[in-house]
């Protein structure tokens, strides 16, 4: 008797995507995900009842060995092995355990970047055996790279399990200003333009001689630094008489000073935040700095993998705050002391910013150049940027002006110390190189500035001098270790400063802002990006918090 042969049922998806219909889905399926097979089963493979433990090896090596050893082993269940079904069977299939991705994570994190080495080479980092006995004087390229030879890299088992440090922003952000524009440094970094050699205006201050005799010391002839009360003025763009005056006559239409603009062509290296008040007047543009704020301070150690930490307790020497003003005290100082009492004043105009019935120490060796550089594309287009810029000495004749800097050296076991550094009064006679390497790593930024600033000023030398504590917890007492002498436009080509790349951020931010309607703007830096940001503010944005600074205390 024939039987009937009858087609089973098929169950059609009405949605039409893959697998089968909800509808039809049986109730103790329902709700859970689709798991996939793992990558090692074959998918001709319906049902496998032998079981490989149980049967015998081959021998070492041997193909059945083999096998067991690698069902023995973990197997990834799908794409990843955080999937929800990615568990193993153990022999007694009772248990079941969820595969933790945070195992395999350290060897992703291990090799953390090293934040602030601005060599693109491979050269040894300072502290390993290469940077001390490196050869010539270590500038360049490859001198303070991100990985180097033994000693460099790695920098500690754990340094990627390190919290990630947290800056607090140079200014308040109030709620009710208006973003504008958010500019990354890797965009910033792709800004070109050529500016041709400056017009020279006016000059105004009073210089003497650098004193040859600090060229003379070293490490066995080192010199206490002394303490000079001296007048330096720290004058921003809109307060400067001078820089009014040209305004008025409308020799150009953008006004900063050789501070500003230096962080602006540096702005990429920067780590620490920073901000500039951007005054729009008419069509002119004034770029100023808020009194108090970080132009008024010398960063330590800003680019150092392990910086110098925040502390608000006055007593901490080494906190990132009490050594911006140690610094800051230290090269007010030094440039004072460096000057040859005896030599010659020269004096082309009077300081603009002296008023002799209200000060009573004597001025500080400091002469303003006033220099318009012309920021214009086109022919037909007419871009001017004036520029007060400040040297501290002449050397030999009058027109051979001298900048001069200092770099100060503290505790190096303390935080952001730098603790594989050699020791400044131990090796800075004979191995120089490897020490203006470290420095040139951990203070990028500041280095970069200075070198900048001398190019900006037009002098012939950038005077660099070495000073260390005369007891390292001791913040008070400095000496002197050593002077060395650099030509800005070659030590910005040793550190990779590029000037073409700097005139075009600066040229970028003035026309973001020259499109704006007038006002008032502030352009900051993001104290844990590499970003800035550019704000419209009212215009008694910071006059209130000036108008709070002088109200009387109640009692």
């Amino acid at each position: 008797m024939a039987l009937d042969f009858v087609l089973p049922s098929i169950h059609d998806n009405d949605d039409g995507s893959w697998g089968p219909s909800t509808s039809t889905l049986p109730a103790q399926f329902k709700d859970i995900p689709y798991a996939p097979f793992s990558k090692s089963d074959k998918i001709t493979r319906i049902a496998d009842w032998h079981d490989p433990a149980l049967e015998p090896t081959t021998g070492r090596g041997g193909r059945t060995q083999g096998v067991q050893i690698r069902r023995q082993g973990r197997e990834a269940y799908g794409a990843s092995e955080t999937n929800a079904f990615g568990y193993v069977h153990e022999e007694d299939e009772k248990s079941f355990s969820l595969v933790d991705s945070g195992a395999r994570a350290g060897g992703v994190r291990g090799r953390a970047p090293v934040r602030g080495a601005t060599g693109r080479g491979r050269g040894t980092p300072l502290g390993g055996r290469g940077a001390a006995r490196g050869r010539g004087a270590g500038f360049g390229r490859g001198a303070f790279g991100g990985r180097g030879g033994r000693g460099g890299g790695r920098n500690g088992y754990n340094d990627w399990n390190k919290p990630q440090r947290t800056r607090d922003s140079s200014v308040t952000i109030s709620p009710d200003w208006q973003i504008l524009e958010e500019i990354e440094f890797s965009r910033l970094t792709k800004l070109n333009l050529s500016v041709e050699n400056p017009e020279d205006l006016e000059s105004h201050g009073t210089i003497q001689a650098y004193d040859k005799a600090y060229d003379r010391i070293n490490t066995r002839n080192e010199k206490p630094l002394e303490i000079l009360d001296r007048v330096r003025y720290n004058t921003s763009t809109s307060d400067d008489p001078i820089i009014t005056q040209l305004a008025e006559k409308k020799v150009a239409r953008i006004f900063a000073t050789d501070a500003i603009i230096s962080v602006l062509m540096c702005a990429p290296r920067s780590v620490n935040s920073w901000d500039l008040v951007l005054d729009r007047r008419g069509d002119q543009l004034f770029i100023d700095k808020r009194e108090g704020g970080p132009f008024d301070y010398i960063t330590v150690n800003e680019n150092a993998q392990d910086p110098p930490a925040d502390s608000d307790d006055p007593a901490n020497i080494n906190s990132s705050g009490s050594l911006s003003l140690e610094a800051t005290y230290i090269n007010q100082n030094f440039s004072s002391q460096v000057i040859s009492p005896t030599s010659k004043a020269y004096q082309p105009n009077p300081n603009p910013f002296y008023s002799a019935e209200d000060e009573t120490e004597p001025l500080a060796s400091c002469l303003y150049r006033y220099r318009k550089f012309d920021l214009s594309v086109g022919e037909d287009e007419e871009l001017d940027l004036v520029l007060r810029t400040e040297v501290d000495a002449y050397q030999g004749k009058k027109d051979s002006l001298v900048t001069v800097k200092a770099l100060n050296e503290f505790d190096p076991r303390a935080q952001g110390g730098a603790a594989k550094a050699l020791e400044w009064r131990k090796y800075l006679d004979t191995q120089r190189g490897a020490i203006v390497a470290g420095e040139m790593k951990n203070n990028s930024a500041k280095l970069a500035r200075w070198a900048v600033q001398g190019v900006l000023a037009g002098v012939d030398q950038m005077k660099m001098g070495y000073i260390s504590r005369a007891n390292p917890r001791d913040a008070q007492r400095h000496v002197i270790v050593g002077v060395q002498s650099y030509k800005p436009i070659e030590f910005a080509r040793q550190m990779n400063v590029s000037l073409n790349n700097g005139w075009g951020i600066v040229r970028t931010i003035a026309d973001l802002v020259l499109k704006q309607p007038e006002g008032k703007y502030i352009l900051v830096k993001d104290p844990n990006n590499p970003i800035v940001r550019l704000y419209k503010v009212p215009d008694d944005a910071f006059d209130a918090e000036d108008e709070e600074e002088l109200l009387p205390i109640a009692e």
